[in-house]
């Protein structure tokens, strides 16, 4: 994994991590962590010979003209490789200096001979000026990361109500060493004493930037760091045993490798983002990328602070010896996240950027050949506007436009690019194909493993509307584990009869047919005995009965079988294909872009409640409303680098897996603190539906349908990490 996504960046990520074993080993690392006193680490000029220092900035400044995700994907594979050294702090120094037009400094720091480091915090450092506007620094600084070994500061001072930061030599300052919580990166004081700062070094900068790009390269070393953590405690799950089992095994343990790795992700989708909305020029807004900053800052260093402990919990006693290099990760991220300044203060930014009206503005770039696709599909999709409703949805089907990524005819048989485009030219045209919702499912399946019989029978209505499906898998003593479902299906001339049970099958009282999963044969084993039925929802021996949820609202159903009739032709592929047909997945899985706000529904409609009452709005309720608002982002962020894999031809990374576990948990607390806000009037009784009090019952649903929260987080352990699936239970003796 890599913080960027094109070929360029995973390439570079390759040439740094090959630089990275070569020559920041383990006796380097641990050398630096037992110096009495920090020094340059043996690799430094290696490191700047190869351009690294430089790479985002000008090339006339001595750099290699690159930009911060550039600069990013390095500091993250440095990152994981616990590098000693300056490499951040001076980077950061040299990004501050290029932004605030200072080029003084800019070429020897590209090249190595200088080394800097940034001060986030003012301390008791106050700038004060003369009448003649000469200006004049006294007090203390905070600790700087790097203090050790820098030839160059880049300071805050007050300065009245505002922040002036300048940059003055060592030379300049007094410098108190301390050995430091990171013992392969240490920090210093400086102090002032009526110190002199010349015009030229005051620097010409907003007073947030220098604490925005600290945001943005902190979160990428921080990303470095989490996916450390998760790579060496799954390793370690995987091999070490206890109770004659690996410990992966156990469910404790493999779901809290799963949620490592989920905020591993969310970390570098984090990171990724910052890195490029902060370049010059990359949004138009400076709110914007100030927002994305933030979202870093408040998100990226905190889940890898969380991560790093829980890789030493993960690695049990060996992970809290110092021979063990968990410690390591976990002083170095405590560092960064202590040194960039509390998470809740990062988090009450992003609520006040956003409820300022700052967004975050989720689009892709398409190729120059979408163009000429666009013009194609614009010219089919104008006849269809000209129809009525009912022949504009058919139009639609029959050109492949209810769900493209399909092949032809049902579909245009459309790449990611040409998906996308298809998608926005809808839109603009202002047209709504079919929503087939489990039609969804039940078309590919159907084009995969039917016959022509089925397919000419039912494609075309799906695709049009005219037959609405539902799904019968769930059992009253099989929900999640569909292999252990009890219906029977026993053959009878021309067909079989199927007696049993299913349960939560939404739309089964409006649908024509539905799809059902039915054992038949008992004495295979659990996955190979079940079957594929298309089931007709008029047929005698159903009884379809509603079941009333929490929000008093009956959309799911049991349904009782006896005896019910299916005959030959409505068997899909052969007996026995049951499990295979119910866990088909797409060749060219469909791929969408949200057009909607990046905060999702849930965090406008918290923006709206703050909005309605900002006396409400202490401190405690922005700093809520800020972790809640980074979520919605990530989750944001995740689905869009999922869809540019996909655009770009890649397979997919764990971004997938992670945005359903994130996302449900994330909609939870939403309405449930939207809930908190209003107070008793959410008390009042049902309100309308989808207002906050039926948004928050019908929530606690999310984190069950489509599989549970825990079978998602075997899933991301199994698949993702490589961890061993839980034992199957031994059958009990007669």
């Amino acid at each position: 994994m890599t913080i960027g996504l094109t070929e360029e960046h995973r390439d570079l990520r390759d040439t740094v991590r090959t630089f990275a074993n070569r020559h920041i080993t383990q006796d380097v690392v641990r050398k630096a962590v037992s110096a009495e006193q920090e020094m340059l680490p043996p690799f430094w000029q290696t490191l700047a010979g190869q351009g690294l220092l430089g790479l985002h900035l000008p090339e006339e400044a001595g750099g290699g003209g690159y930009g911060l995700l550039e600069l990013a994907v390095v500091i993250e594979e440095l990152g994981r490789a616990m590098a000693p050294g300056p490499f951040l702090p001076t980077t950061l120094a040299a990004a501050v200096l290029q932004r605030a037009g200072h080029q003084e400094h800019l070429a020897r720091l590209a090249d190595g001979t200088t080394i800097g480091a940034v001060g986030l915090g003012a301390g008791s450092l106050t700038l004060s000026r003369g009448d003649d506007g000469a200006a004049t620094v006294s007090g203390e600084s905070e600790l700087v990361i790097g203090g050790h070994l820098a030839d160059l500061f880049v300071l805050p001072a007050r300065e009245g109500e505002r922040t002036t930061w300048f940059v003055l030599p060592r030379a300049s300052a007094d410098t108190t060493d301390v050995a430091g919580h990171d013992l392969a990166r240490r920090p210093s004081r400086v102090r002032l004493r009526n110190t002199a700062v010349p015009a030229t070094a005051v620097l010409a900068v907003d007073q947030q930037l220098p604490l925005d790009l600290a945001a943005v390269l902190f979160a990428a070393e921080a990303s470095g760091i989490a996916d450390r953590a998760v790579a060496v405690s799954a390793e370690y799950a995987r091999v070490r045993e206890q109770f004659g089992r690996p410990i992966g095994q156990f469910q404790g343990v493999k779901h809290r490798c799963a949620r490592m790795l989920a905020l591993a992700e969310q970390a570098r989708a984090c990171a990724w983002d910052a890195a490029r909305a902060g370049e010059p020029g990359a949004v138009q807004d400076p709110a914007e990328a100030s927002l994305a900053a933030a979202v870093a800052g408040a998100t990226s260093v905190e889940a890898a602070f969380t991560t790093t402990k829980d890789a030493i919990q993960v690695l049990g006693g060996i992970g809290f010896t110092w021979e063990h290099d968990a410690h390591l990760w976990l002083r170095r991220v405590q560092t960064l996240r202590l040194t960039l300044g509390p998470t809740a203060r990062w988090r009450r930014r992003v609520a006040r950027l956003t409820l300022d009206g700052a967004r975050r503005h989720l689009g892709v770039e398409l190729p120059p050949e979408a163009e000429e696709i666009r013009a194609g599909v614009r010219a089919e999709l104008s006849s269809a506007a000209a129809l009525e409703s009912r022949e504009r949805l058919v139009h639609l089907a029959d050109h492949g436009y209810t769900a493209p990524h399909l092949p032809a005819p049902w579909g245009k048989g459309a790449d990611a690019v040409t998906q996308l485009v298809i998608a926005q030219e809808i839109r603009t045209a202002g047209l709504t194909p079919v929503d087939m919702i489990i039609g969804g499912w039940v078309v590919p399946t159907i084009i995969t493993h039917g016959n022509a019989a089925q397919q000419e029978r039912f494609l075309a209505p799906t695709l049009r509307g005219d037959i609405v499906w539902c799904q019968l898998f769930s059992e009253p003593g099989a929900g999640s584990d569909l292999a252990a479902l009890s219906t029977r299906a026993q053959k009878t001339d021309g067909g079989w009869r199927i007696t049993g049970q299913k349960v939560w099958t939404s739309m089964a009282r409006d649908a024509h047919w539905g799809i059902l999963l039915a054992r038949t044969d008992a004495a295979a084993p659990q996955h190979k005995g079940l079957s594929y039925f298309l089931l007709d929802m008029t047929a005698p021996g159903l009884d379809i009965r509603p079941l009333r949820q929490i929000t008093g609202e009956s959309e799911f159903n049991e349904i009782f079988l006896d005896d019910v009739f299916v005959p030959d032709d409505m068997l899909v592929a052969q007996p026995g294909d049951g499990w295979k047909l119910a866990r088909t997945t797409l060749a060219n899985e469909r791929v969408a872009l949200s057009h909607d706000s990046s905060l999702g529904s849930g965090g406008e409609a918290l923006l709206d409640i703050a909005a309605a009452a900002p006396h409400e709005m202490d401190d405690e309720r922005l700093t809520t409303l800020g972790g809640i608002l980074c979520d919605a982002q990530s989750g944001g962020l995740l689905g869009l680098r999922t869809t540019l894999r996909s655009v770009s031809g890649q397979q997919p990374g764990a971004e997938a897996s992670i945005a359903k576990l994130l996302g449900v948990e994330h909609q939870q607390q939403v309405w449930e603190t939207a809930m908190d806000w209003q107070g008793s009037a959410a008390l009042t009784g049902e309100g309308r539906r989808h207002d906050a009090t039926w948004m928050f019952l019908n929530s606690r649903c999310l984190s069950i349908a489509g599989g549970t929260t825990e079978v998602q987080l075997n899933i991301i352990g199994e698949r993702l990490l490589g961890l061993d699936r839980d034992p199957r239970p031994t059958p009990k003796r007669a």
